[in-house]
């Protein structure tokens, strides 16, 4: 095996062309050889100062023998290797999605070595004017913020995990900037639109259980399409959300570890699948919201969202998003008095600090309420001892 020299040690030598080269060691292959960096200069004085810059900054480096490929090498290795069994199905798909529609096109054949902090802030800049895939008349080519953040966030993790396998010394993302949050303002049906709603649905024999199920308990529409008969205790009105139907009706996980939980049904919602198991036609199927025509299947979460869209131009509502309905349900459940704790494991959400940043809107109209509240009876006690 070839004898291993020390990480930062420099050479220097002047070319042919009068230029002046110098290297240092920043790494081994498997077999001893030195993996070497190289810096050019016009003058020995320039070179001296630019080798002293490559020395600090590879100083206790020991890169490993695969810090040549090309980014797009690298994240390919990544998901197959390091991700493949630790991602859900659909965060996986989306991944693909990204390193193929954005990350491959510009930076794919940059060398992981050769990558540059300023070099990524350019791609984030570029990808939010120009990168929607398929332009449309409100945003035209334009990234929308989250997809730029969520483009960020794998780029970050991948490229943690290269510093990790000795690939690149650094992050170059870290001292990026990308979009603050910019979520879609959360639209919610107020009680009279909620009774809209429902006076609807009544009056769709096929899709009545799945919204009044919906409604009362704010799943996720992956996992309300997911639910099967299995799941349901019929003798304590309990459910387990335990999967999430995914595109091309692709079983998974929940979103979250919390995601799979188990709450306790409204005593309607509990009776209304009781007597929904009754009838023979929806018990033959595993699921309890079946495809109609293929029982065998589930509801496809893309049907749901479909024809929630019917449901609501026939009510006269805002055609609000499926997601919706669930921040009807939490804001409803709030406003009528349940703890952010509570709500939190009804929704599966990581925890209840983030049920309260969420439901902000009406956490604070109840602030102003117990606030009044406590001035009102305040000012009884007061009145009372001065009187």
């Amino acid at each position: 095996m070839a004898k291993r020299r020390p990480s930062g040690d420099g050479m220097v030598r002047k070319r042919a062309d009068g230029r002046w080269e110098g290297r240092i060691v920043v790494g081994h292959k498997n077999n001893g050889e030195p993996i070497f960096r190289y810096v050019l200069a016009k003058t020995q004085k320039e070179l001296t100062q630019k080798l002293h810059d490559k020395i600090e900054m590879y100083r206790d480096a020991n890169l490993s023998e695969d810090c040549n490929m090309t980014l797009g090498e690298w994240l390919d290795k990544w998901i197959n290797e390091f991700m493949i069994f630790t991602l859900r199905n659909s965060t996986l798909a989306s991944y693909k999605t990204m390193i193929k529609n954005h990350i491959r096109p510009h930076l794919g054949n940059r060398p992981l070595s050769a990558l540059t902090t300023q070099e990524i802030q350019k791609f984030y800049n570029t990808i939010k004017k120009t990168g929607r895939v398929r332009p449309d008349k409100i945003h035209g080519t334009e990234l929308a913020d989250s997809n730029v953040r969520g483009i960020h966030m794998m780029l970050h993790e991948a490229l943690e995990a290269a510093v990790k396998q000795r690939l690149i010394i650094n992050n170059p993302t870290n001292g990026t900037s990308v979009p603050k949050h910019n979520y879609p303002p959360k639209q919610i049906l107020n009680d009279e639109q909620l009774e809209r709603f429902m006076n609807v649905i009544k009056e769709d024999n096929f899709w009545y259980d799945f919204f009044y199920t919906e409604i009362t308990t704010g799943l996720r529409r992956g996992e309300i399409c997911g639910l099967k008969w299995e799941d349901l205790d019929e003798q304590t009105g309990r459910l387990k959300i335990k999967r999430s139907i995914g595109a091309k009706l692709a079983v998974g996980e929940t979103k979250t570890e919390t995601g799979t939980r188990e709450i306790l049904l409204p005593p309607s919602t509990a009776e209304l699948l009781r007597k929904r198991k009754e009838n023979k036609e929806n018990s033959i199927s595993e699921w309890i919201f079946p495809n109609c025509a293929k029982p065998e299947q589930p509801i496809n979460p893309q049907s749901a969202y479909k024809h929630l869209k019917v449901l609501l131009k026939q009510a006269e509502l805002p055609l609000i998003r499926f997601h919706d309905l669930r921040h009807t349900f939490a804001t409803h459940a709030i406003a009528g008095g349940v703890d952010a704790k509570t709500l939190s494991g009804i929704l599966g959400h990581t925890n209840a600090s983030f049920t309260l940043d969420t439901y902000t809107h009406v956490t604070t109209d109840m602030q102003k309420s117990a606030a009044r509240i406590v001035g009102n009876f305040m000012d009884e006690i007061i009145g009372g001892a001065n009187g």
